[in-house]
Formats: C-alpha cells, structure tokens, sequence
C-alpha cells in the first residue's frame, strides 16, 4: 500500500484538544544542562517535602529505605485511583497548575502522551544519564526520547512468556509448542479431544496483549514517529499475520474468548478450561493467587516463535517512576525517582514483596531471584525463565502519544471482528483510520503507511 498522508497545522491546533493542555499554575521547570554534586548535596539537605502518586501496595517501605537515606526529605504517598483514574486525576492536576504530584509512577506506553505535552522534566540534568547501563536495552529505550531525553526511572517490566498445564499437556500428549504453527495444531487437537478444555483463550478486547503479540512479531506501528509528526502503520504484514492468526483460531472455535480478569476468566482457570496462558512476567504470581486450586500443575515458557530456532518476545505492563517538570522541587523529585528505583534493598523488595519484575541488570542476573522455586510451579525456577525471556524483547518497539485511544480503537475494530468472526484483517486498516483520524484532532501530521 503506498502511504497516505494527512496533515494538519502542527500541534498549534491541539491547543483546544483533549490531548494537549496548558498548566495555569506554576511555571514548568527548565532543567539546566547539568546539576553539580554540590547543588545536589545542598539540595537532599534542605528540609522538603514530596508527593508521590502510586498504586504499588507496601511502597511505603522503598519510600521509607529513602527518607532515612536523606532525613531532610518527607515523601508523601498517595493512592490517588487506579488504572484510568490515576491518569486523569493527574491531567486535572496538570490543567489546573496546582495538585499534582512532584512524582507519579506511569506505566511505558503513557510516558510519550505526558511527554509530548511538555510535562515531564528531562532527568539527565539530575545524574539519570548515567544510569543506562544498570537497565535492560529494551527498558531503557520506553523511557527515553528522540534526542536523548530520559523521561522516567523504568520500575518494572511485563516480558511475554507461556504459563502452561503440565497435567493437561501430558493427558492429551502435548508437548510445549515452540512455534505458533505447533501451537495452532495442538490448539486444535486438544479442543477435539476434550471440548470442554481450550489450549488458551483470546480476549478480544485486550489491547495491550494484541499490542505486546505485535511487539513480538516485529510490527512497530508508531516507529519512526517524533514530536507532531505520527507515523500509524497498523496493517503491516507482521500486524496482518497476527491479526489471521488468531481470528482464525477463534473462528474455528479452538480458543476461547472469555474477557480476561472477569469472574468468568477467573472460575474458568481454576476449573482447568484453559491448558495455556500467555502472559507477562508478572503473571506467574498474579496466577498462584488467583487459581490456587491448581497449585503444582502449571510450569513457564518462553513464547512459541514465528519462525522456528528464533527467540524473541514483546513486552505487556511495566511502570516507570516519572517527575512532573511544575514540580517546585525539581532535584529532589530525580533523586528521589533514581533511588527508589536503582537502591540495591529496594528494587530487591520491589521484586520480592511487591513481586514487581525487575528491570535492572543486578537483579535479573542476580542467582538469589532467579533461583528462587516456586511451589506453586512444581519447583520451577520461574523467575530466571522470564529473566531469559527479558533478554529477547526488541528495543525497536515505540507507543504512540495516545496509546489509551489505541487500545480503545482496537476493541472497537480488530477486537470486535475476530470475536464477532468478521474479516479482522480488513478491521486493522479501519483501526489505522480511527487513529489517523484522532492523531489530525489532536494536531499531528500523520503519515500513513
């Protein structure tokens, strides 16, 4: 298909937009090119005090492992709202010029759309720069931008692996599909041998899922993109081969499409109708907790490939800790988002008590976590499972400024056509258009591929 193009006046028109809005309050910061030692001393010595906006249950302690390192500094943390609510509360805030927090964890696919409207203060001033190395490629590259800009502290992380039935898999034969074209065929031999179970299910409204299967199937929609220039290309080849994939599945009725984290997905998992689950790395506990019942029975895998002898994965979840540039506190705020989130003791609780997959080097090389047995998996050493897996994600991966609206789109569109058993491959092309669309509102020139 021959790209299109569609233009309108730079960000100028996003102005009366929903996405682009102004503060009335206080004067954002404009970081100098660097911050001295001593300005950061004198600063961690001078009494202040920091709101922090999180979701994460028990980070009072990782807060706590910081205050005592810098006793001058109160850190404030407040559960503002969750999921959706926390965004917009946030946005109110930012509107308003008052109320927003110093710091707020934001997961990776919403930093470009606080970025791109100038709220968040660039950290590489603060020492932040300097902290590439102890992260994970991949990780790094969701948190900084086209000039070099590092937007946030990366937190955690969600790689895309397999959690599987060792029971149901031995019951029907089935060994662990290392391609999709072996996870089709067992997919359809299981469901003929005992219709009541299903080798996985494919919520079609789960948009970050379909996001991370792109991921791992080399599509990258929003590359290329930078600033008011959007570049949308959602019917690639790689987007239409997942796309048939599973519609076809689903079509043959030999996955499921329960929508995932409902009642209904929850008794299903327990009561053994689904024999696979692919999910990130924060699914393996996630799991345990919820399906108890099958304690011992499930083990982990890296993702079946495209092509076969290759490893690679996409990405589903993770969270940074980012610093709103109308903060009054500015080094304080860095500081305080690097430490929590670089800390040998706190990252270590992060991963163990929050259960939060890490996103540093040390800890996903460190044997104590990757070694760790769980019950729950028959002894299996899951952690360092995912931690290889984690070394397979592409950092060739880019969201776009409003993925919250991609997601939306997507259900409207793909989502919709493989459940209703509609032609999904036409709906990506319907679903490029939406966001094309939304993207000229907003103020972006668009260009379509």
């Amino acid at each position: 298909m021959n790209p299109r193009f569609r233009r309108r006046t730079g960000l100028g028109a996003a102005l009366a937009s929903p996405l682009a809005f102004t503060a009335c309050g206080r004067t954002p910061v404009q970081p100098p090119e660097h911050v001295s030692q001593a300005e950061i001393d004198e600063a961690m010595h001078t009494p202040t005090e920091l709101d922090f906006w999180t979701w994460v249950p028990g980070i009072e302690k990782q807060v706590a492992l910081f205050e005592e390192a810098y006793p001058d500094i109160t850190v404030d943390v407040t559960n503002a709202a969750q999921g959706a609510g926390h965004y917009a509360k946030i946005r109110t805030a930012l509107r308003a010029g008052r109320g927003a927090p110093d710091v707020a964890q934001v997961e990776f696919q919403l930093v470009p759309s606080f970025s791109i409207t100038n709220h968040l203060l660039d950290l590489r001033p603060y020492g932040a720069g300097e902290l590439e190395d102890r992260f994970v490629d991949w990780v790094w590259a969701q948190v900084t931008g086209a000039n070099g800009e590092v937007w946030a502290i990366p937190q955690d992380t969600g790689p895309l692996g397999m959690l599987y039935r060792t029971d149901l898999f031995e019951a029907h034969g089935i060994e662990v599909p290392e391609t999709w074209e072996a996870f089709a065929d067992a997919a359809r031999a299981l469901h003929e041998a005992d219709p009541e179970v299903y080798l996985t299910n494919f919520p079609p409204s789960q948009g970050a899922f379909f996001s991370a299967s792109l991921w791992q199937a080399g599509a990258d929609p929003f590359g290329g993109s930078d600033g008011p220039d959007l570049k949308v290309d959602l019917t690639s080849e790689a987007a239409q081969r997942v796309t048939s994939y599973w519609a076809d599945l689903v079509a043959e009725g030999v996955v499921s499409t329960d929508p995932d984290f409902s009642d209904q997905w929850y008794q299903a998992a327990n009561r053994g109708k689904y024999a696979t689950w692919l999910t990130a790395a924060w699914g393996p506990v996630f799991l345990q907790d919820t399906a108890a019942s099958t304690s011992g029975k499930w083990r982990a895998a890296p993702l079946p490939q495209w092509e076969a002898g290759s490893q690679v994965s996409g990405n589903w979840g993770g969270s940074t800790s980012a610093v709103f540039n109308i903060t009054e506190h500015p080094i304080q705020a860095a500081v305080f988002a690097q430490f929590i989130n670089t800390d040998p003791e706190s990252t270590k609780a992060m991963a163990t008590e929050q259960y939060l997959f890490p996103p540093t080097k040390a800890l996903l090389e460190d044997p104590e976590f990757t070694g760790l047995e769980l019950e729950f998996y028959g002894g299996q050493r899951v952690n360092e499972v995912f931690a290889q897996i984690s070394e397979t994600v592409s950092p060739e991966f880019q969201w776009s400024p409003f993925q919250d609206q991609v997601y939306a789109d997507y259900g409207a569109t793909v989502g919709t056509a493989i459940a209703e058993g509609a032609d999904a491959v036409a709906a990506l092309q319907d679903w490029q258009d939406r966001i094309a669309e939304y993207a000229e509102f907003q103020g972006f020139t668009v260009e379509e591929s």
